[in-house]
């Protein structure tokens, strides 16, 4: 008789090998299913269970962050950072307008205005030159997203963030693992976000952390995270009774979804040999085509160490964009472009008024994401290279 594992499994091939290839399909990699069940039998399916915390302790091992906590998702991760870091309306946080919305709406919850920052035409990162001209009095932080889990320039934005004194906030959605010159990223800000989508490397469907690399802002990162509690403090035996101590709200996720993370976690050295194998595929496969065309492939410097997160395409306008969407939908085969510019977005205008980022408005229109996901065999890949290669730009 067939498990859950097998049909899974088969299911996923068929998804990645079949008439079909999605842009992304969660599929299984260890033993997820093994520990959900574990995490059931044990009687603890709330937060902070036994998967919270391995997951938790993994990470703070691995990557040598002084706290790690899971959240429901990185979006929360990053509410929290906006509370930790105490944001005010009338408070300015600069933030990349080519980015997804939560990594603006986080402090603009709390009441700041954002402060788009233009990319860098490479990296598709902050562009560090255009940085320090945005900081004003108001300014209480800045925002940095290791696009594609590509390092952003963090020598020179750190040392602007130093001189001004300003807090740095790492959204690491696409980069864990990853490096920069040598360095985990997540590692350098006060903080800083992962995500645990399911179109992330590692997933539980919904879920993230908050990584706390300055050891004084661990206390309240419990407490914000617990409901504004200090009960984190009651488990440890450090108060008799835990009570309502700070502003907060319930960002634990499960630990049926911990135990689902830790299943991938435990697999990451497979998880990013298969996502390497792939991306190289794809560079390789269509480097001539692409120079052909002038098309560009994505920039990795010399000192970043990437996590193999996405591989994208930049067309040299929006018709050949959605000329390849609709060329390669009728090969069975879906791609998606990426992030429409904060800065141009209705409510973006009606928070910031104007902002100056040509680089962020061009790339949205050009850029084009192929598949990659965990359980995307080979057979799979080369079908995707072959139908981009065969269209003409």
């Amino acid at each position: 008789m067939k498990t859950t594992m097998d049909f899974l499994a088969e299911e996923g091939m068929e998804r990645s090998e079949g008439t079909h290839i999605p842009f992304n399909w969660p599929g299984l990699v260890g033993r997820e299913l093994e520990y959900l069940q574990q995490a059931v039998v044990s009687g603890h399916i709330a937060g902070d269970g036994q998967f919270t915390r391995k997951c938790q302790s993994f990470l703070e091992a691995e990557l040598g962050v002084a706290k790690a906590l899971l959240t429901s998702s990185c979006s929360h991760a990053l509410e929290m950072a906006a509370i930790l870091l105490d944001i005010k309306a009338g408070d300015e946080v600069i933030v990349p307008s080519f980015t997804f919305v939560t990594s603006a709406n986080a402090f603009v919850l709390r009441g700041a205005k954002p402060v788009f920052a233009d990319i860098r035409p490479d990296t598709l990162n902050l562009d560090e030159t255009k940085l320090e001209r945005l900081v004003s009095p108001r300014t209480k932080a800045i925002v940095v997203v290791h696009y594609a889990g590509v390092g952003c320039e963090l020598d020179t934005i750190l040392e602007i963030a130093r001189r001004c004194k300003l807090p740095v906030v790492e959204d690491n959605a696409h980069g864990l693992f990853a490096r920069y010159k040598g360095k985990f990223l997540g590692t350098f800000g006060d903080l800083a976000t992962q995500s645990f989508h399911e179109t992330k490397n590692f997933s539980c469907g919904e879920g993230g952390a908050l990584l706390v690399n300055q050891p004084s802002l661990i206390e309240r990162a419990e407490i914000v995270r617990e409901k504004g509690t200090d009960r984190s403090r009651f488990f440890r035996g450090q108060v008799d009774k835990y009570g309502w101590v700070d502003i907060g709200s319930s960002y634990l996720p499960s630990d049926i979804l911990a135990a689902y993370l830790w299943g991938q976690l435990e697999s990451r050295e497979q998880i990013q040999k298969t996502r390497r194998r792939i991306w190289m595929a794809y560079r390789d496969g269509l480097d001539r085509w692409s120079q052909r065309n002038g098309v560009r492939l994505p920039v990795v410097p010399a000192e970043c160490e990437q996590s193999y997160h996405m591989f994208y395409i930049l067309l040299p306008n929006l018709a050949a964009r959605q000329g390849l969407i609709a060329w390669l939908k009728q090969r069975g085969i879906s791609a998606v472009f990426h992030y429409l510019p904060l800065h141009s977005s209705k409510f973006g205008r009606t928070l910031a008024g104007q902002a100056d980022c040509p680089v962020t408005t061009d790339v949205s229109d050009r850029l084009l994401r192929l598949p990659l996901f965990n359980a995307l065999g080979e057979p799979a890949a080369r079908r995707v290279i072959e139908a981009v290669s065969a269209f003409d730009v």
